[in-house]
């Protein structure tokens, strides 16, 4: 007998060991695309762009029928206690999530029923002046009723790592009018178990979280992941106040008011679906999960999805088709708009964690502030840095002392003691009072050292200021400014690093060991806590993400063009959860944060995507993102052409023309979607012929996540009903079409024109067209290769409407020989 235990102990231990996730998917319609023909249930499927009706019996009843054939499949081939079923997915995709072995994963590839097998991925988040920037205040809000009224009764939800709910961004009992019951919003509230309060209060009207994938993985602690929608990392937070949190809320930190924040849409409701977790991001089963099964059939009417693939999914080889992609198509058709950050791999091309067509691609832009500070030396010499904190005493000056030379003994051997972490490692009666030099090493990049612990070092040790100091630059390396309650700043540029270290080494007398006999440096910190406004802006970010778009996972340059729209992602300011780990200087304890990524861009589309359905509630999301797009500026503030951030061949960032591949159609402008003129409209049956007429993807893979056969009408990708155009492979002539529709109130008469680079001819047909209001036209675009250049051309064709609207869309051609 204890043999025999000790066999099932082993089978288990092994089991747990090599027990993998997996999602499965399965013949017959999920409920969104139920047509019929199962004896006993009638059919579910909606109409392109329409929402599913959860309380409908029909739907319930159809979808724990296909829940017990899941149950049942798994309960056929293998034992009870030798798997586990996470999830049943149904209103999207049908399939479900298990832990299984490897060898059943393999069985239940190859029964009857099922159409795929593909394990389980991970997911990363790809980490309030903009609303004036973006013009709402005074150009959107008023449109909707006031600030008080703006994003009224749409609901937003975001699939991250959970929300603060306490905080003053989501409080409800501020508004100027109560929040009463939505309307037509069914999802549930978590309560938190610690406190057995509610996570919702009329602002939140939505909490739960999805975690049975991190469980079965390993990878869940339930010390620091929280079992519940609160918030333990901080990005969540973050990014529902930059969509949807409450106006003027104050920004405080450190006896400092940076202004006052406000979501795009300050009266849009928050529903949370957290599948993100601080330590190791989060698994695709569980955001399906929180899509398929809770945020579509509770009625949300955006999605906000800050996150992005580890690595491509194993086992498909097209970056459209996968669960997560095939889920959010699902969404789509439900009638939900999707905005996703395009990824933070920039500036290199190809980097892209965002694809396919029905989903927004934000790419992340810096806007108009920025935060500088000065540092002025003894001997005149004034070094420019980056630095959010008061000034040290005016009209005085204070000796300057390196970390590396104030050390107590041997203390600071096991540390780096330059990076000034550790207080207890430096001696205070020669810190005190003066200004502490410390080194900018590899540990800040990497995250084990932050700005915020050098702060803090400096205050406990009673310093005037610090200093951090860049010696060297890794590529890649971005430097941020931190709030800090005393005078610091951070000398970015090695060349005035090099002047500082100069300055204290002459200045600084030692004795023949090198030991130091008197500090002689002395120098002043300026005031770094007002911004300052530069005209130059937008400019894309050098992390955002650059196409051009990929269909595979070989790299092969797809016929969409990715990103669609810029939006600012840099130095936001937004809620931040107190148990806050998601960035080092922004530790537990914070209201606040200023961050930057792609992360930050998505929700600001989100939150603008919010106000246009509050206006045009009857808009699909193909409307909804083409008026966007259309109307989108490829100018800067100062008249000029959009700059991106790129590397110049001595690895130092500098300014360079910016193209469709950096911004997609151009930097949002809120004001101008509310009116678009002109809408490329496209539906689900656009979307397949788009997947059916891409190169490379085989119908049968396209029949198993869309449960639907191909037509080919579309002729190739490029004529997908896009604001946008892209050809890859560009041999001679080719014509693509597109078809607008009217959605202004009036009929309207617009010019079409057309302009390219010199290697490819581009000709507009008709070269002007009268719409009615409502009323569809179509128009062709012929482009011809001059002359192959190895590299991509870039142009425009714009619709000038008689009574003023602009319709703008980027076309970027690939010319080849054959």
């Amino acid at each position: 007998m204890d043999m025999l235990c000790k066999v099932l102990v082993f089978f288990a231990i092994f089991y747990s060991v090599t027990a993998e996730i997996y999602i499965v998917t399965m013949e017959g319609d999920p409920i969104i695309s139920y047509k019929g023909g199962v004896n006993g249930f009638e059919a579910t499927a909606v109409e392109s762009d329409e929402k599913i009706d959860t309380t409908s019996e029909l739907v319930t009843s159809y979808g724990r029928h296909l829940e017990r054939k899941h149950d049942m499949l798994l309960g056929m081939l293998f034992e009870e206690g030798s798997y586990k079923k996470l999830y049943s997915y149904k209103h999207l995709i049908n399939g479900f999530a298990a832990h299984l072995s490897p060898a059943q994963a393999e069985m239940l590839g190859r029964s009857p029923g099922v159409k795929s097998v593909s394990r389980d991925w991970k997911v990363r988040k790809l980490t309030t002046h903009t609303p004036q920037f973006l013009g709402l205040p005074t150009d959107v809000w008023p449109t909707g009723g006031g600030y008080d009224r703006a994003g009224e009764d749409i609901v937003i939800g975001f699939i991250d790592s959970g929300i603060f709910p306490h905080h003053p961004s989501f409080a409800s009992h501020h508004t100027a009018v109560p929040y009463g019951p939505h309307p037509s919003y069914k999802g549930k509230c978590e309560d938190d178990p610690r406190t057995k309060l509610s996570f919702c209060n009329g602002k939140i009207i939505g909490a739960q979280h999805f975690a049975e994938a991190a469980k079965a993985a390993g990878a869940f602690n339930p010390d620091v992941d929280f079992a519940s929608p609160m918030d333990g990392d901080g990005h969540g937070s973050h990014t529902a106040a930059i969509a949807a949190g409450n106006n003027g809320v104050p920004v405080r930190m450190h006896g400092y008011e940076f202004g006052k924040a406000s979501g795009m849409a300050p009266r849009a409701r928050i529903a949370v679906y957290k599948a993100l977790y601080r330590l190791f991001g989060g698994f695709v089963s569980d955001v399906v999960a929180a899509i398929d099964q809770q945020a579509v059939h509770d009625g949300v009417d955006i999605l906000s999805l800050s996150v992005g693939p580890n690595s491509p999914p194993t086992t498909t080889k097209t970056t459209f088709l996968n669960p997560f992609d095939a889920t959010l198509l699902g969404a789509v058709k439900a009638g939900v708009f999707v905005a996703q950050a395009a990824g933070n791999g920039g500036p290199f091309p190809k980097t892209l964690v965002s694809y396919s067509p029905w989903i927004t691609t934000v790419a992340a832009a810096i806007d108009d502030r920025r935060y500088k500070n000065h540092l002025t030396l003894g001997n005149g010499k004034m070094l420019a840095g980056i630095g959010l904190s008061p000034s040290t005493r005016p009209h005085r000056s204070y000796k300057m002392v390196s970390a590396n030379d104030v050390l107590l003994g041997s203390s600071g051997v096991r540390y780096n003691p330059s990076d000034c972490q550790k207080p207890e490692v430096l001696n205070k009666k020669l810190v005190e009072g003066n200004i502490l030099l410390c080194g900018y090493s590899f540990n800040f990049v990497a995250g084990s050292a932050s700005i915020k612990k050098v702060a803090e070092t400096a205050r406990h040790l009673g310093a005037a200021g610090f200093v951090l100091v860049v010696e060297n630059v890794s590529p890649g390396t971005k430097f941020d400014p931190v709030p800090s309650g005393i005078p610091g700043i951070l000398i970015t540029d090695v060349s005035k690093s090099m002047d500082l270290i100069d300055y204290y080494n002459v200045t600084t007398s030692r004795d023949w060991m090198g030991r130091v006999k008197s500090f002689n440096a002395e120098g002043s910190i300026g005031d770094g806590l007002e911004p300052i406004l530069h005209k130059s802006a937008p400019e894309v970010a050098l992390f955002s993400a650059r196409g051009p778009n990929t269909k595979d996972f070989s790299f092969q340059d797809a016929d969409l063009l990715k990103p669609d729209i810029l939006a600012p992602g840099s130095l936001i300011w937004s809620a931040w959860s107190q148990n806050g780990t998601d960035e080092a200087n922004y530790v537990a304890g914070e209201g606040f944060a200023l961050i930057s990524g792609t992360s930050m861009a998505a929700p600001h589309i989100a939150g603008i995507a919010a106000l246009v359905k509050q206006k045009h509630p009857q808009w699909s999301p193909a409307a909804i993102k083409s008026a966007l797009m259309t109307t989108s500026t490829v100018m800067d503030r100062a008249g000029r052409p959009l700059q991106a951030q790129q590397y110049s061949e001595t690895e130092t960032m500098t300014l360079v023309k910016a193209t469709p591949f950096d911004y997609g159609s151009g930097h949002v402008n809120p004001s101008a979607a509310l009116d678009p003129g002109l809408v490329f409209d496209a539906g689900y049956e656009d979307y397949l012929g788009f997947l059916c007429t891409t190169p490379g993807i085989n119908a049968h893979e396209i029949r198993n996540f869309t449960n639907t056969p191909c037509n080919y009408k579309m002729r190739h990708p490029s004529n997908f009903n896009s604001p946008s155009i892209a050809i890859s492979h560009l041999v001679r002539t080719q014509t693509v079409t597109r078809r607008v529709t009217n959605v202004a109130e009036e009929e309207e008469t617009y010019t079409i024109t057309s302009r390219m680079e010199p290697s490819i001819a581009i000709e507009v047909s008709p070269p002007a067209m009268t719409l009615r209001a409502g009323a569809s036209r179509e128009f062709s675009v012929t482009l011809t290769v001059r002359s192959v250049s190895g590299v991509y051309s870039f142009g425009e064709v714009t619709l000038k409407g008689s009574r003023g609207h602009k319709v703008s869309l980027p076309v970027v051609a690939l010319g080849q020989k054959r």
